[in-house]
């Protein structure tokens, strides 16, 4: 039995659209007697939302085994005044934070979606406005740094663009509250009580998914599905196993117990 931690996007739905098997694999994976946890860079719907969604496909889980980036942003700024260039739609998710306009202690950027709200999250005089609170001193937070996702159109620009832009004009770096994050994979394992050597990473992320967890420790499953592509030579790191989907994850597992 081992813990399995599995991304959202891209390898269970695109676009919420579900991947072939999926359910049925998650429900075999519990089958097996494996502890499953569910880990996303989401940042266009709340928990209780996504988990709606996900059940959706056919797919076993209860809210609190799905783990998202603004319930783990509540929990770094609770109690802090914060300018918050995200979806409304993750704005009940942020309990505990104060959401202002300005004279912000952090400013946090979420990601981007596929419908117009993006051009109103991250325009310019949202993103200018972000820069001033940065130079007042605020400190700069983001739920991920996504370069593009998968969507069922073909690739989108995703706001880690937005990030490194504020990186730049600003000279701070920004602390990731999502994967690659070492302590979003830490509180996933936690939750699981287990050891990363124990553990398995399902992603299609090969910077988010599987970097960030080989570099706790923990096994790697790639699959070819949502941001996967077939460019081995430019990965910046090698997973223990490229499966064609998530369909494929329990046979792998059972024959490599």
């Amino acid at each position: 039995m081992s813990a399995v931690l599995l991304d959202v996007d891209g390898v269970l739905h695109i676009s919420g659209r579900p991947i072939d098997g999926a359910a049925r694999a998650v429900q075999r994976l519990r089958e097996d007697g494996n502890r499953v946890r569910f880990l996303t860079n989401n940042t266009t719907q709340a928990r209780a939302q996504l988990a709606e969604t996900v059940r959706g496909f056919g797919i076993e889980l209860a809210d609190d085994e799905l783990q998202t980036t603004p319930i783990a942003a509540a929990r770094v700024l609770n109690g802090r005044r914060v300018l918050a260039l995200t979806m409304s739609a993750i704005r009940d998710d942020l309990e505990g934070v104060e959401l202002v306009g300005e004279n912000a202690d952090a400013v946090l950027l979420g990601g981007a979606d596929e419908t117009g709200e993006t051009n109103r999250v991250f325009s310019y005089m949202n993103l200018a406005r972000a820069f001033a609170e940065l130079e007042a001193g605020a400190d700069l937070y983001c739920l991920h740094r996504n370069r593009w996702w998968q969507t069922s159109f073909g690739p989108l620009l995703d706001a880690g663009a937005f990030v490194v832009g504020l990186e730049y004009a600003t000279g701070t770096m920004a602390t990731v509250l999502g994967k690659p994050s070492a302590s979003y994979f830490e509180a996933a394992l936690e939750a699981l009580d287990a050891d990363p050597e124990r553990a398995w990473m399902v992603g299609d992320d090969v910077d988010a998914d599987i970097g960030g967890a080989a570099a706790l420790g923990m096994h790697t499953i790639l699959v070819r599905t949502g941001k996967f592509r077939d460019d081995a030579g430019a990965w910046s790191a090698q997973p223990e196993a490229v499966l064609d989907s998530i369909a494929d994850v329990p046979a792998f597992l059972e024959s490599a117990a």
